[in-house]
């Protein structure tokens, strides 16, 4: 069974994959756009820009995501219980303890980010301190500190910043082929015409398949957390429970925005009916029941 000791190797890895594989795609889809546009300067453009993506998002992610959802940092003084439930499941799982920061929003909710566990974040809203026990929040604790442990907050954003950066080169390219565009850069033949072709069928669809491979992997990833924190926190009732609870509750995250929307432990646009395809989160009822039927020895 995966778990946290043995999942950080792995998204590692997938990481890097994700990186390579996301930079040869743009050079394959700015080598289109670039030949059906007549200007070889879109794909180098497209490649230098797409590496600076790349990078930046591993060094700075955290600092976007917390700044983005004004998110202030608690200190030890600050909120001591919070603190030491944080400290003494860190030592559990063998993580060094996290900065903690705090949402001033009354929906209840949790998150984390981080490149790496020795640079890692959770962020709790103060809805989800004033609605759980401290049994049920020592789970959700154990669910974000499980994300940072399984190296899946560095996976997800990046492959969200590069699943941005494949949309915008996909709208500024439909902007230019339906009113920028001139006739004499698409009359260049049987290829040219094929190119222009490809590239706008690249234009509507690789936003959307990026999309998709991002949300599945969010799925995934939630159902690792879950697992991996009842066996920190042996108890995975109490995850339930507060699943229970957050799903219960039916306000939304004033906080959360579309970008940040799959780090929170819960969809945080509540009363939204959304498709499974397109939902950053596994249904909650399946979370619950596959926590209810978690054997801890």
């Amino acid at each position: 069974m995966a778990t946290l000791y043995t999942e950080a190797d792995k998204n590692t890895r997938l990481t890097w994959v994700y990186i390579t594989g996301f930079l040869i795609f743009v050079i394959g889809v700015g080598y289109v756009f670039a030949g059906a546009m007549g200007n070889s300067a879109i794909l180098y453009g497209a490649v230098i820009f797409s590496i600076l993506m790349s990078f930046g998002s591993y060094w700075w992610s955290d600092k976007i995501v917390l700044a983005m959802s004004s998110a202030k940092e608690v200190t030890h003084e600050g909120n001591m219980e919070l603190y030491h439930l944080v400290e003494n499941l860190c030592i559990t799982a063998g993580l060094p303890t996290p900065k903690i920061y705090i949402i001033e929003d009354s929906a209840p909710n949790a998150f984390a980010t981080g490149r790496d566990p020795e640079h890692g974040v959770i962020c709790v809203t103060t809805g989800l301190l004033d609605k759980l026990e401290k049994i049920e929040l020592e789970g959700v604790i154990a669910h974000e500190l499980s994300h940072i442990g399984n190296r899946d907050i560095l996976l997800s954003t990046v492959v969200v910043v590069l699943v941005g950066f494949v949309a915008l080169m996909a709208d500024w390219f439909r902007h230019w082929a339906f009113f920028g565009g001139k006739s004499d850069d698409r009359d260049k033949g049987q290829f040219g015409l094929i190119l222009m072709v490809v590239a706008i069928v690249l234009s509507i669809l690789a936003p959307i398949a990026a999309m998709l491979m991002q949300l599945a992997i969010s799925r995934k990833r939630e159902f690792l957390a879950d697992a991996s924190a009842a066996l920190l926190t042996r108890y995975p009732e109490g995850l339930a429970r507060a699943l229970e609870k957050i799903s219960g509750d039916q306000e939304p995250l004033e906080a959360a925005n579309r970008a940040t929307a799959h780090l929170y432990i819960s969809n945080p646009f509540k009363g939204k009916n959304i498709s499974k395809l397109f939902s950053t989160h596994p249904p909650m009822e399946e979370r619950i029941a596959a926590l209810r039927g978690v054997e801890v020895k």
